[in-house]
């Protein structure tokens, strides 16, 4: 754009100094102002020119527009990609058996953490059945139940542990006329991101592995 706005100076006083020179065409009354052959050609290039200059300003405009629109659009989709990993990562619910049957877990001679190997949901993937702890992948507000079925015959329990500190825990002393006893509890629990959930068999205790003994939880809000 400067370089054509410099030759169209350029062209316009070579066109003054023409009118001034002695051989100049001298105008007339009622007629047209006439210029050089030469100067008129050089002028009819310069405004073509002027033409598709105008036209390739025209095109870079648009090809900025269409590109600031495409960098709008991408911005859009990773903010889009983005809150639905959050979504997918807030989604949390467990629900996990003992499983085995109808064979008794227990009595052991130290506490054991109990693994609830037959998963029933597993919603993002927080619970392990392979080593029986629940990894809070959001920081937030959980709620957690444990419940068991158990004989008579020996103690029985569950011991809820947020990381090394124990938080609930459901009991039942051993009776010679109780065939079977059953017990539960459950909690709020706030955690943050890689916080540990899980249940423990207290020593000397028991419980039946059944469908009836389980290990549950769900993210209620995030924090």
């Amino acid at each position: 754009m400067h370089f054509a706005i410099s030759l169209f100076v350029l062209l316009s006083s070579s066109l003054i100094l023409a009118q001034d020179d002695g051989n100049a065409i001298t105008e007339k009354p009622d007629e047209t102002q006439s210029c050089q052959p030469d100067m008129c050609d050089l002028l009819m290039a310069f405004g073509a020119m002027k033409e598709k200059i105008a036209v390739m300003e025209t095109r870079l405009k648009n090809s900025e527009s269409r590109l600031n629109s495409s960098e709008t659009r991408l911005r859009n989709s990773e903010s889009q990609l983005l809150e639905l990993r959050n979504k997918e990562r807030t989604k949390v619910i467990f629900s996990a058996a003992t499983g085995g049957g109808n064979n008794h877990i227990g009595p052991f001679n130290t506490d054991k953490t109990l693994i609830f190997r037959t998963v029933i949901t597993n919603i993002g993937n927080a619970y392990s059945p392979h080593t029986g702890i629940f990894v809070a992948p959001v920081a937030g507000v959980y709620y957690f139940t444990i419940f068991f079925h158990a004989g008579g015959h020996e103690r029985a329990g569950l011991l809820l542990y947020k990381n090394n500190q124990l938080m609930i825990m459901t009991s039942d002393h051993r009776t010679e006329g109780d065939t079977a006893d059953n017990g539960g509890n459950a909690a709020f629990l706030q955690l943050q991101p890689g916080d540990h959930v899980y249940v423990v068999l207290p020593v000397n205790s028991h419980v039946w592995g059944t469908s009836h003994t389980t290990f549950s939880g769900f993210l209620v809000t995030q924090m």
